[in-house]
């Protein structure tokens, strides 16, 4: 009985700790990131779908001189460039010429993946990457794998949506954030899993030969 009751203590001692760190996890990466931009322009602005005044920021920015072309990554297949435009309410006529849309991405990570194929194939070094605040973490990681040696300036926006102050208080954004938090964590790991994964068939081939 002692025995068990300190395997019992023990694993409530990992568990809390687990529960700690957890949390203080989550309480860092609901803040919002520092964003360092002297305002040069960049070759690209890359727009992310999928949430409110992304792709008005990013004609904004394309407006300003802030990028040569704007790409806006994970785009409905059933959109066309006319339609996304008069969505955005505010589009300039001329958008038309440096706008791109691409159509091949259903998350985060193959908007990475998508994005970096353009970059490629324009030749480009550096874009300002526009998503929602609490979306941006995850998507840096996710962009900064997938383009080595290009630099990334972010660009969140911040929709009425999502409560940035004492998010905590308010169900649907602590909903969202604990959400985006657990995706952070499962695109961080990923590259880990994998490895696992494809060592435990050759650990178990390993054996039989044995």
């Amino acid at each position: 009985m002692p025995a068990l009751l300190a395997v019992l203590r023990r694993l409530g001692f990992c568990l809390g700790v687990g529960i700690a760190l957890w949390t203080a996890g989550l309480l860092w990466f609901a803040r919002p990131l520092a964003v360092k931009d002297d305002g040069a322009p960049t070759d690209a602005i890359v727009v992310l779908t999928g949430g409110s005044l992304r792709l008005q920021s990013g004609l904004a920015l394309l407006g300003e001189g802030k990028g040569r072309k704007l790409f806006v990554s994970g785009v409905n297949q059933e959109v066309k460039l006319g339609q996304l435009l008069r969505l955005a309410g505010n589009a300039p006529d001329w958008a038309a010429c440096c706008v791109v849309l691409g159509y091949d991405a259903d998350d985060t990570l193959g908007n990475a993946l998508e994005t970096a194929r353009w970059m490629r194939r324009e030749n480009y070094r550096s874009l300002r990457l526009v998503t929602a605040w609490y979306h941006m973490r995850r998507s840096l990681l996710e962009f900064e794998r997938a383009m080595p040696g290009i630099t990334i300036i972010p660009h969140p926006v911040y929709p009425d949506r999502a409560r940035l102050s004492h998010w905590w208080e308010w169900r649907g954004t602590a909903t969202l954030m604990i959400g985006e938090y657990v995706k952070y964590l499962g695109a961080l790991f990923r590259p880990l899993l994998e490895r696992l994964r494809l060592a435990v068939p050759q650990h178990a081939e390993a054996l039989v030969r044995r």
